[in-house]
């Protein structure tokens, strides 16, 4: 692959083929016609050994719909994150927001907490959060490493513009990562407005 790719996978046969296919990395989930869910203990077992040295971040969402989560779910998110650790996992994707659309720091410091020191995505929750700009730089203060984004837009190729003034912004204290209907035949021209250096897609 000419570009760095992180390979997202639903099933153990998704994993077959990204790894067959030389992907980077590879972002584990469950139920991806909602977006994606917290994958099983046995999907993730199964995974790391079908993955070897490739790196498995694993997606932390209780449930399908919206990023505001109660107490419990937030406890839940706790309990599959430590079981994310246990098992060996490289990293964890994770995002929540409050009620007024804003980066939950209070949420995301729990789990950061907890998560450490995997290495930590914030999904495409941000782009439903209220102010772009305002949130990256929150999750650059919360010390994320990277950031999985389609620009605030329906998919990452109508978000290009979008996504290249968040790379500007972040200035290296934050990976952006362009998510969401990249294929072989737009991500060319979505890495030559983006800058980005990293992709993510279940199709490439």
């Amino acid at each position: 692959m000419p570009y760095f790719v992180e390979s997202c996978c639903p099933s153990l046969e998704a994993v077959r083929r990204a790894v067959q296919a030389g992907t980077g990395r590879i972002e584990l989930c469950e139920d991806l016609s909602c977006g994606g869910v917290t994958p099983s203990e046995e999907l993730i077992r199964a995974s790391l050994a079908v993955a070897g040295q490739i790196p498995v971040n694993v997606l932390v969402r209780p449930r399908a719909g919206d990023f505001v989560y109660s107490r419990d779910e937030v406890r839940q998110m706790l309990d599959s994150i430590a079981l994310c650790k246990q098992l060996g996992v490289n990293g964890v994707v994770v995002g929540a927001l409050t009620q007024e659309g804003k980066v939950d720091a209070e949420t995301m410091r729990l789990l950061l907490t907890r998560a450490r020191p995997l290495a930590v995505t914030f999904h495409r929750a941000f782009d439903v959060c209220q102010d772009p700009a305002s949130a990256l730089e929150e999750l650059i203060g919360l010390g994320i490493e990277r950031l999985l984004t389609s620009g605030h837009c329906a998919n990452a190729f109508e978000g290009r513009f979008a996504l290249k003034r968040l790379v500007e912004q972040a200035a290296g204290r934050i990976v952006i990562m362009p998510g969401c209907g990249i294929t072989p035949s737009n991500l060319a021209e979505i890495a030559s407005v983006t800058g980005a250096a990293e992709f993510h897609g279940s199709k490439l």
